[in-house]
C-alpha cells in the first residue's frame, strides 16, 4: 500500500512539472503579452455623439467594426467624434487612432444607453500616465525618427530665444517677416520664421510655400520652380494681431542650391494683399546651426 502511495506522489509530482514546463515560454521566443498596449475603456451610445480632444492632430482612425461611426471634427484637427451606428450592441468593439506626433492610441468600447461621460481631453492625462495607453509610431518621412523626439526637438527650438540668421528678411505693408533661426539636424532642416506686425490691422497668415527658383529667369513659370513639401510645421500660426509678434517652424529635409539657384520662402495673407518674400542663398543652408547638446524640456 506504501509503494502504492509513493508511486502515486511520484506521478503527480511529474504532472505538476510538466504542467510548469509547459506553462513557460518557448526558449528562444518573447512573450507578445511584453509589449501589450493597455487599452482606454469608454462607453458610446447611439442618441449622442462622444469626442475626444488629442494633444495632436489625428493622422489616422481604424474602426474595429460597423457598430462604430467616426470623423474628425471640423476645422479641428485633433478632435475625434465618435457615437454608435446601432442601439444596444452586445459585446464590445475597439478603434485605433494614430496621431501627427507620432502617438498610437487604441480604445476598448463598450455601449450604454447613459453614458457616463461623453467627452475627453487626453490632453489632461499625465505623462506617466499616457505612456502606459499610448506608444510611438514611426512615420516614413522622418526616416525612422521618433515622432515624439522629433516635436519635442522642434518645440524647444522654437522656445529659444535667441535670433541666429540677421540678415535675412523683409518689410513692407507694416509687416517685417524674417528668417529667425535656421538648424540641421541629422538630415533635416528647422527654419524658424518671425513676424512682426507693426501695423494697426491683424495678418491672417493663408500659406507659407518653399520653392527653389532659377535667379536668372524673371519669367519663370510655376513648371520650373521646384516646390518643397514641409514635413512639419510648429506650431500651427493663422492670425498675427496688430502689433504683436509670431512664430512658425518648419521642418524640411536637407538640401542644398545650385550656383543659379535661390530658396524662395512666401508667405501668403489670407483675403489680403500683404504678401511677404524671402531669399535664402545656398551658403546659408550650409552655414545652418548644428543642434547639438540642445536640452530636450521634458514635461
Amino acid at each position: 500500500m506504501k509503494i502504492r502511495f509513493k508511486t502515486y506522489l511520484f506521478a503527480l509530482f511529474i504532472l505538476l512539472n510538466l504542467g510548469k514546463i509547459g506553462a513557460q515560454e518557448t526558449p528562444g521566443f518573447a512573450s507578445l503579452n511584453q509589449a501589450k498596449l493597455e487599452p482606454y475603456k469608454m462607453e458610446v451610445t447611439y442618441n449622442k455623439t462622444s469626442h475626444i480632444l488629442f494633444p495632436s492632430p489625428i493622422r489616422y482612425v481604424d474602426l474595429g467594426s460597423e457598430n462604430l461611426i467616426a470623423n474628425k471634427a471640423e476645422d479641428v484637427a485633433n478632435v475625434l467624434r465618435i457615437k454608435s451606428s446601432v442601439r444596444d450592441f452586445e459585446g464590445e468593439t475597439n478603434f485605433s487612432v494614430i496621431t501627427q506626433d507620432g502617438k498610437f492610441y487604441n480604445f476598448d468600447v463598450f455601449y450604454s444607453s447613459y453614458p457616463d461621460t461623453l467627452n475627453y481631453d487626453l490632453l489632461k492625462l499625465k505623462r506617466d500616465s499616457e505612456k502606459e495607453y499610448s506608444t510611438d509610431v514611426l512615420f516614413e518621412e522622418l526616416d525612422g525618427e521618433s515622432s515624439s523626439l522629433t516635436e519635442l526637438l522642434m518645440k524647444t527650438l522654437y522656445e529659444i530665444p535667441k535670433r541666429t540668421v540677421k540678415h535675412i528678411g523683409s518689410k513692407n505693408f507694416g509687416i517685417q517677416f524674417l528668417l529667425k533661426s535656421l538648424y540641421v539636424h541629422k538630415g533635416k532642416y528647422y527654419f524658424i520664421l518671425q513676424i512682426k506686425n507693426k501695423s494697426n490691422v491683424s495678418y491672417d497668415t493663408d500659406f507659407v510655400s518653399f520653392k527653389i527658383v532659377d535667379k536668372k529667369n524673371l519669367k519663370r513659370t510655376v513648371v520650373q520652380d521646384k516646390i518643397l513639401s514641409p514635413l512639419r510645421t510648429y506650431p500651427d500660426l493663422q492670425s498675427i494681431s496688430y502689433q504683436s509678434n509670431g512664430q512658425i517652424l518648419y521642418l524640411l529635409d536637407q538640401f542644398t542650391l545650385l550656383e543659379d539657384q535661390v530658396l524662395e520662402i512666401d508667405m501668403m495673407e489670407k483675403d489680403g494683399g500683404r504678401h511677404q518674400k524671402i531669399q535664402v542663398e545656398n551658403s546659408d543652408l550650409i552655414n545652418a546651426k548644428v543642434v547639438n547638446d540642445i536640452y530636450l524640456k521634458l514635461k
